[in-house]
């Protein structure tokens, strides 16, 4: 397919806008806001999506509108005059490189803390709380309702001001669409009942905004067509209710979404992740595109050419939204528009983006480094100026990266691994079968390492004579690590976790598995387990199990082990395990009770403890080497060289990165990867 007959990229005219592809980025919050403000990341993190090519890169998600909407995740403060020069600077770079730019405002509504910021009272249509934010809101009164829609207004001026392209207001699970749903409205005065009446406030806001900004400005609605829910919006009133606001004059475009989000359950069905179904709202998108004749943009779940491609041809969508595919890989449009679309970085539907940002960080892409790092990560790699001989040793994730970043950088490298195969603990999740898109994060970089003519050597168990024989002059160690046990008397009866999920041990009967790591790996286990047929009791110290994994990735867990049965058990250590039988005895103790110790009797034991770095090479190699190991962090995260030159004698730069180090995940593997590489 060429450029001329790609539907992907044809223009889109928007009122007197002229979108350059179909391409773009939905709101959201990355949380890289300062003090509420885009500052240099956040302004950063959209210039490069649109150097990337694509048309449309739509900022916050959601720019609050009223200081009694204190930000729930980064949201950026669209009340504050301060916002605007800020802005500014972002629309003028993201319009240098070709791309239109706006902005989602809303007022959150019951989807925030009333702890936060002033610790004014969280509101909403009802005081119907939500389980996701835990605020009781109260029901908002006509004063509220007066200043509220002046504060739309006043945002709205703000951003126009501030030389953005255009608005959307979020109506799905914040304060416009309150008002809509029979879940959040139960008012008896003129703002519910008919629709007209449910409708009144959104009304006020627009008509107050048009009179704010004018005619001519762009004005959206991202906006909830079905709850999927048997309390809420029903998709005929929904559809309805994009109908009327797309005939009603006061906006340009609708952005649909489809479900509801007050709940983690709830929001991995709007948002799906590894495992679920790609692009699953698109045809309903399709539909409320027919019914109202309207511009209709969407996003969910969209993480490949092809699927967006098909969306625009088939005429379900004028603008297709590419957002976490964009976090992954912010030059989809380019890579396009060059004939390269096998080189872009998928997204591999592990969302540690979203988690991050619902846990309190900020979004990171799982495997792509450089997403929200901007001012010092490159996504394009410079070329070194002086070429040297590189080995790594390992090609889990942090290897692969690290070949891949030194090959970019123009060093022949090789690269020895130990197995048959390439992915290190990416083979071990990929077990679990809802988790296979994870292969992505090997298949890309081994593609990219064929492009770049890196050598690799399977079966090659290195020692430090298989690595000083090709000469080098950098070393990186990444070679990983091997499970551990937690502390506790009896260890040696226990079952790794590793050991149940690459299918080595198939314990059944009643299992108790210890998850003392907090991730995926206890949990996949457990998982694993439960679906096979085994009796599982999950015990862990942790006050909520898993702590280090998000709220997303958690809901397909839990769903596994409510449909099978398996017992949770927090705040619970294991202390001893000893033979009882044909089985074992599992003592369990308190940290925070004397004398708490019942007992367990079960047919097998698996624990979980994260890994041990697997060093012998380093170690081996650390004395021969020019700067015996050592990183100069300062260095590292700052200016200068990382590498401190300690041995002159020493032939050869070394260090380690990933599970080589200590236990920890996929990404900082992958940083890194990046970061120590492009410093030689």
């Amino acid at each position: 397919m060429t450029q001329s007959n790609d539907p992907l990229l044809t223009p889109f005219r928007l009122k007197h806008l002229t979108l350059k592809n179909r391409i773009m980025s939905t709101a959201h919050e990355p949380a890289y806001s300062e003090d509420g403000m885009p500052k240099d990341r956040y302004r950063l993190y959209h210039r490069e999506k649109a150097k990337g090519g694509m048309a449309l890169t739509m900022t916050a998600g959601s720019a609050v509108v009223s200081a009694d909407s204190p930000e729930a995740f980064g949201n950026l403060h669209a009340y504050k005059d301060e916002i605007v020069p800020w802005l500014k600077a972002l629309a003028d770079d993201v319009h240098e490189h070709g791309a239109a730019v706006m902005i989602q405002l809303t007022h959150l509504g019951r989807r925030t803390g009333w702890n936060k910021a002033d610790w004014l009272p969280v509101l909403s249509a009802s005081p119907v709380r939500e389980p996701a934010h835990r605020a009781f809101p109260k029901e908002a009164e006509d004063w509220d309702l007066d200043r509220i829609v002046q504060d739309y207004a006043d945002a709205a001026a703000r951003m126009q001001e501030a030389g953005l392209d255009g608005i959307e207001f979020e109506a799905y699970g914040h304060l416009l669409d309150s008002f809509w749903s029979p879940a959040t409205n139960r008012r008896t005065d003129e703002h519910n009942g008919s629709l007209d009446n449910r409708l009144r406030f959104t009304h006020r806001v627009l008509d107050a905004v048009r009179a704010a900004v004018g005619p001519d400005f762009i004005v959206g609605l991202r906006l909830v067509a079905d709850e999927d829910w048997d309390k809420g919006l029903t998709r005929s009133e929904g559809v309805e209710i994009a109908q009327r606001l797309a005939g009603s004059g006061r906006i340009d475009f609708l952005n649909l979404i489809r479900g509801h989000i007050d709940t983690d359950a709830a929001l991995t069905r709007v948002i799906p992740i590894s495992g679920m179904a790609s692009a699953p709202h698109l045809d309903f998108a399709g539909e409320v595109r027919a019914a109202t004749k309207f511009p209709v943009f969407h996003a969910a779940r969209i993480p490949d050419v092809a699927t967006a491609r098909h969306a625009i041809a088939t005429g379900k969508l004028d603008m297709v939204g590419m957002t976490r595919a964009h976090i992954a890989d912010p030059h989809i449009t380019r890579k396009v528009m060059a004939g390269i679309e096998d080189r872009i970085r998928p997204c591999v539907g592990a969302t540690y983006c979203l988690d991050r940002i619902y846990e309190g960080g900020g979004a990171l892409c799982i495997h792509n480094a450089a997403t929200g790092r901007e001012e010092t990560m490159p996504h394009d790699i410079p070329r070194a100026a002086v070429p040297r001989r590189a080995v790594v040793v390992g090609s889990g994730p942090a290897g692969l990266e690290a070949a891949r970043v030194a090959a970019e950088r123009g060093h022949p490298v090789t690269l020895l691994e130990a197995s048959d195969r390439a992915g290190g603990q990416v083979n071990l999740l990929t077990q679990n079968a809802r988790r296979k898109e994870m292969i992505g994060i090997i298949d890309w970089r081994l593609a990219e390492l064929d492009r770049l003519g890196v050598t690799i050597r399977y079966n090659c168990y290195a020692e430090a004579a298989d690595v000083l024989t090709l000469s080098p002059e950098i070393v990186v160690i990444a070679t990983g690590g091997l499970p551990q046990m937690p502390d506790m008397a009896g260890a040696d009866l226990a079952i790794s976790s590793w050991d149940v999920i690459s299918g080595a041990a198939k314990p059944s009967g009643r299992v108790l598995v210890y998850d003392d790591g907090g991730a995926h790996a206890g949990m996949t286990a457990a998982e694993m387990l439960a679906r096979a047929g085994a009796t599982v009791e999950l015990v862990t110290p942790e006050r909520f199990f898993a702590p280090d994994m998000g709220g997303m990735n958690h809901v397909p867990y839990m769903r596994a082990f409510h449909e099978t049965g398996t017992t949770i058990t927090i705040n619970t250590r294991v202390s001893t395990i000893a033979r009882s039988g044909n089985g074992l005895a599992v003592t369990l103790a308190s940290d925070y009770a004397g004398g708490f110790a019942p007992v367990r009797q079960v047919d097998h034991v698996v624990a979980e403890h994260g890994t041990l770095p697997l060093d012998e090479l380093y170690f081996a190699l650390k004395p021969l080497s020019r700067n015996l190991g050592a990183v100069d962090y300062a260095a590292l995260t700052g200016l200068g060289d990382p590498f401190p030159a300690r041995n002159p004698k020493g032939a050869f730069t070394l260090y380690r990165i990933g599970d080589a180090v200590h236990a920890r995940n996929i990404h900082a593997g992958i940083y890194d990867a990046l970061r120590m590489g492009i410093r030689w």
